[in-house]
C-alpha cells in the first residue's frame, strides 16, 4: 500500500470557482511509497503549494480522494511536519525552545509536556546537534545565521517524529554554499530516519540531488505532466552534481519545464 495516495484529485478554492469549473489543480493521481523522497517542480503559480495543502489536510479536494498512511485525509494531519522558505522562529524564544514548540501544541505530547519536559529538551538538543547546531541551542534566532535558522526550523518540523516532512522552498532564500550544506543535512536526516519527504522547489539541481522521484507540474490548473525516477546511487555526495549523469537529468527536467512555459504562453496568446 502506498503511503501517499492521490486518486483523481481536483481542487477549486471556493464554490463559485467550482461552479465555473475553475480549478487550482486538476486530475492529480500519484502514489508514493513509504520512506520515499519526492520533489515537485514547475513554474510559479502552477499549484505546487496547493498540492502541499491538500497533502497536509489543510484543504479538502473538490473531487477525488486522498489517503495518507492508509487513512483517508479528512482534516489537518498530526503525522506531518512542515518547513517553509522563511524559518519564522519566535525571536523571544531560544533555539531549543523554538524547536520544542510543536510538543507544546500537538497531542499526545501537549498533555505530557510539563511532566516530560526534561526528556523533550534532551531530544531537541540531540536533534540540533545532529544538524550542526551544537553550542547554539540556547542562542536566540537573531544570533543565528540564515542557514542556522533554517536548520532549527527543520528540527522544529521533525521534533514530534512525523512520518512525513513537507518542505516548501525551504532553501530558496539562502546563498548557494549554505543551500548545498543544507541539502546534505536533509540527506543525512532522511537516510537516518526514513520519513517521507515532499519537497517543493524551483531548483532543479536540488530536486535531482535529494529526491528519489521528481514530478513536473503544468501551468495552472496544475497537473503532473512528467514523472522522473532519479536512479543515481545513494548516498549522494556533492561531487555528484558535477558529473555528466547528474547534469543530463537536470537538463532533461529543464527541457520539460521549458515546454510547460511555452505551452502556457501559447494558451495565453
Amino acid at each position: 500500500m502506498s503511503f501517499v495516495d492521490f486518486r483523481n484529485v481536483w481542487l477549486a478554492y471556493n464554490e463559485e470557482l467550482l461552479a465555473k469549473g475553475h480549478f487550482a489543480v486538476e486530475d492529480i493521481s500519484l502514489q508514493v511509497d513509504e520512506g520515499e523522497f519526492i520533489a515537485i517542480v514547475g513554474p510559479s503559480g502552477c499549484g505546487k503549494s496547493t498540492f502541499m495543502k491538500l497533502t497536509t489536510g489543510l484543504k479538502m479536494p473538490s473531487r477525488g480522494s486522498i489517503a495518507i498512511g492508509g487513512q483517508p485525509v479528512t482534516g489537518p494531519l498530526k503525522i506531518s511536519g512542515m518547513a517553509f522558505q522563511a524559518p519564522s522562529l519566535l525571536p523571544w524564544r531560544s533555539t531549543v525552545d523554538n524547536v520544542l514548540l510543536p510538543l507544546e501544541i500537538v497531542e499526545p505530547y501537549r498533555s505530557t509536556f510539563k511532566r516530560k519536559r526534561r526528556e523533550y529538551v534532551a531530544r531537541a538538543r540531540t536533534l540540533l546537534q545532529s544538524v550542526g547546531l551544537a553550542g547554539y541551542e540556547d542562542k536566540f534566532p537573531w544570533q543565528l545565521s540564515g542557514g542556522m535558522q533554517q536548520r532549527a526550523s527543520i528540527c522544529r518540523a521533525l521534533i514530534h517524529e512525523p512520518k512525513m516532512l513537507l518542505l516548501d522552498e525551504p532553501f530558496g532564500a539562502l546563498d548557494a554554499f549554505t543551500r548545498e550544506e543544507l541539502w546534505c543535512t536533509l540527506r543525512d536526516l532522511h537516510a537516518a530516519q526514513r520519513f517521507n519527504v515532499i519537497l517543493v522547489t524551483h531548483d532543479l539541481r536540488e530536486s535531482v540531488f535529494l529526491a528519489d522521484t521528481v514530478y513536473c507540474m503544468s501551468r495552472s490548473p496544475g497537473r503532473f505532466v512528467v514523472k522522473r525516477q532519479i536512479e543515481l546511487p545513494r548516498p549522494r555526495d556533492l561531487d555528484l552534481t558535477y558529473t555528466p549523469e547528474f547534469t543530463e537529468i537536470v537538463h532533461e527536467l529543464r527541457g520539460h519545464i521549458g515546454a510547460v512555459r511555452k505551452s502556457g504562453a501559447a494558451i495565453a496568446q
